[in-house]
């Protein structure tokens, strides 16, 4: 059975896990020098980081379950600027993240459609992300849904740039 719920303080240790998991089975293999990558997990991923996001009240944490168990994480940022985004009633999808063995379960699609309809519910007009120039799974997924390519961004990991296109998709 799959379920989403909105994540709270309580979760601070399965979202600091979830995140650095997911990053390292997602992202992990492009990164050139795995002590940057290690670098970046430990301060990007770490339980007091995810305190500090959880209480910024524009960030909004979902946690989706596969029979009860944590699977995978989102974190939706409201009124997330971007040059290249016009509407600033909108939300950047900072995170959508599956662990690589839930994948072939189509999870993801799930997911994204139930963080589109909270994003509805909040009467945001348009939804914006980034996503790593590589990383030519994701790219497909999000534009099986819509989502078009408006600009590019540098993603820093341990002080060292990833060129990353930004899409965004009104709501």
């Amino acid at each position: 059975m799959i379920n989403i719920k909105t994540a709270s303080e309580a979760d601070l240790d399965i979202l600091a896990l979830l995140g650095r998991v997911t990053y390292a089975e997602s992202h992990g293999h492009f990164i050139d020098n795995k002590n940057d990558l290690s670098a970046y997990l430990d301060e990007a991923f770490s339980v007091e980081k995810t305190k500090q996001e959880i209480h910024n009240p524009k960030n909004l944490y979902y946690i989706i379950n596969v029979n009860d168990l944590p699977v995978g994480y989102a974190k939706l940022v409201v009124n997330a600027f971007h040059k290249n985004v016009v509407s600033q009633n909108n939300c950047r999808l900072e995170r959508i993240y599956i662990l690589n063995d839930f994948i072939p379960l189509k999870i993801g699609q799930h997911f994204l459609n139930f963080i589109e309809k909270k994003a509805r519910a909040l009467q945001l007009d348009t939804m914006w992300l980034s996503v790593y120039i590589k990383n030519n799974r994701a790219i497909r997924f999000y534009h099986r849904n819509e989502f078009k390519n408006v600009g590019e961004l540098n993603y820093l990991v341990n002080g060292k740039g990833y060129e990353n296109a930004v899409l965004s998709k009104e709501l």
